[in-house]
């Protein structure tokens, strides 16, 4: 399992995001407070876009650990952005550790994360690539399953070209895992799939929290939406706000010690977010060899688990 950010909003420096937050995404790459294993230390990577200057993303990746990457730190005090993927990596059982492999993947004016693992994916790897077009198949650089599902992603949205809106994006999405699910159900596989995904186009964002098997509690995942994202005077919190000033982070891990204005995606559900930064979080609706998969039950368990949480703080 990984960790990883999404923010959409006002311009911020990539720094602030990255390093100064109290649990950041550099503390969670050696000290994750979410994972049994609290090490992500297998690769980086940051996307980010510059509107006035292309509608396709930046990227940068490394294999070295998030931590101790001067280039990264040097790099995130002077880029600003209205949209950033970052992403800090432990590597699935039998993945290569190569910038190949190293999140967020792009493809025209997408980025793509995963947080999570496809269980079975060697025994489904060929119908999947000879299920994509040519133009897919062959943009597919690295070997893990998270680049494999954003493949998939991307064949079933269609026409990359054109502008997406964030429900189109956020159903594609359930349509994705859908087709994983048919895929992995056919193998010999009775573990779980992990589902943590997130697209953008730079303008609207989707993202999931999933697992297929609904005794399972998935992946962390939060968001914070309505108030503006701010670091100063060393101290990084969400903020009340004008609306133009208003911004998204979803992340892995709650950044900020202001846990009320941290909202836990609930089991199996999609959250998107438009360009006018509106946000729906809504129960996704997959079958798993034939019956519908139920969540309330593993709801109210997390949401237990939330008033624990906050109380100990």
């Amino acid at each position: 399992m990984c960790r990883f950010l999404c923010y959409l909003g006002p311009e911020i420096l990539l720094s602030d995001l990255l390093y100064r937050p109290k649990n950041s995404l550099i503390l969670q790459s050696y000290k994750s407070q979410e994972r049994r294993e609290p090490l992500n230390g297998d690769g980086f990577g940051v996307g980010w876009y510059a509107p006035t200057i292309s509608p396709t993303p930046c990227v940068f990746t490394s294999l070295t650990p998030a931590w101790n990457n001067q280039n990264l730190l040097r790099l995130s005090e002077h880029v600003k952005s209205p949209c950033f993927f970052a992403h800090v990596r432990a590597a699935s059982p039998d993945m290569r550790v190569s910038e190949m492999n190293c999140h967020p993947f792009q493809y025209g004016r997408y980025l793509w994360m995963h947080n999570g693992t496809i269980e079975g994916f060697s025994q489904i790897k060929r119908r999947l690539r000879s299920s994509l077009p040519d133009s897919l198949y062959n943009a597919i650089e690295g070997t893990t399953d998270s680049e494999h599902a954003f493949a998939v992603f991307l064949n079933l949205l269609g026409d990359t070209e054109r502008q997406h809106s964030a429900s189109e994006m956020g159903q594609v999405l359930v349509n994705t895992v859908k087709e994983l699910e048919r895929l992995t159900a056919e193998t010999e596989s009775s573990a779980p799939s992990y589902y943590n995904f997130a697209v953008s186009d730079g303008q609207s964002v989707a993202a999931m929290r999933y697992v297929s098997d609904p005794t399972v509690e998935p992946a962390s995942l939060y968001y914070a939406a309505g108030r503006k994202y701010q670091c100063a005077d060393g101290v990084c919190q969400l903020v009340d706000c004008e609306p133009r000033e208003q911004s998204i982070v979803i992340a892995s891990e709650r950044l900020s010690e202001d846990s009320d204005h941290w909202i836990r995606v609930a089991p199996n559900h999609v959250l998107t977010v438009n360009q006018n930064l509106e946000t729906r979080v809504e129960l996704m609706e997959i079958e798993r060899h034939g019956s519908r998969v139920e969540t309330p039950s593993l709801y109210r368990r997390c949401r237990q688990s939330d008033e624990q949480l906050h109380t100990s703080q």
